[in-house]
């Protein structure tokens, strides 16, 4: 396996990650609703929000794919927007932790964090490769 699909599949791993910490975020507090018998107030959300859910979201599949086109200028792009991805969602996950609980943090980290990392290093070795120039650029 070359290194653009390795990268890529470094990203793709934390995007599962992400995906795996929102569904273990949701049964939590619909576990905390249930146990609480309904006395907690209920979360909703208007039509937009949950637009801006569904983009912020789906950039992770930007992520992959830009990593998939290999070139210097598409790691750098999947290098500075993954990243920026996994700061925003760790530091939101940390907001929630707090909120709800410290096992939603260390979801967070776990989850998200740590497989962010291994891919930001990836990547940064993938563009630091010599000879990883292309004719195109």
């Amino acid at each position: 396996m070359d290194g653009q699909n390795k990268v890529a599949l470094f990203w793709l791993t934390t995007a599962a990650g992400v995906v795996l910490f929102v569904t273990f975020q949701l049964f939590f507090y619909v576990n905390d609703f249930v146990r609480a018998q309904g006395a907690t107030p209920a979360i909703t959300f208007e039509p937009e929000i949950l637009w801006m859910f569904s983009a912020f979201y789906g950039c992770w599949i930007i992520t992959v794919l830009v990593a998939l086109i290999g070139t210097r200028k598409a790691q750098w792009i999947s290098l500075a927007l993954g990243s920026l991805l996994v700061v925003l969602n760790t530091l939101g996950g940390i907001a929630d932790g707090l909120r709800d609980g410290w096992h939603i943090a260390f979801s967070a980290v776990f989850f998200i964090t740590l497989p962010g990392i291994f891919a930001i290093l990836a990547t940064w070795r993938c563009i630091k490769i010599k000879g990883n120039h292309h004719g195109d650029e």
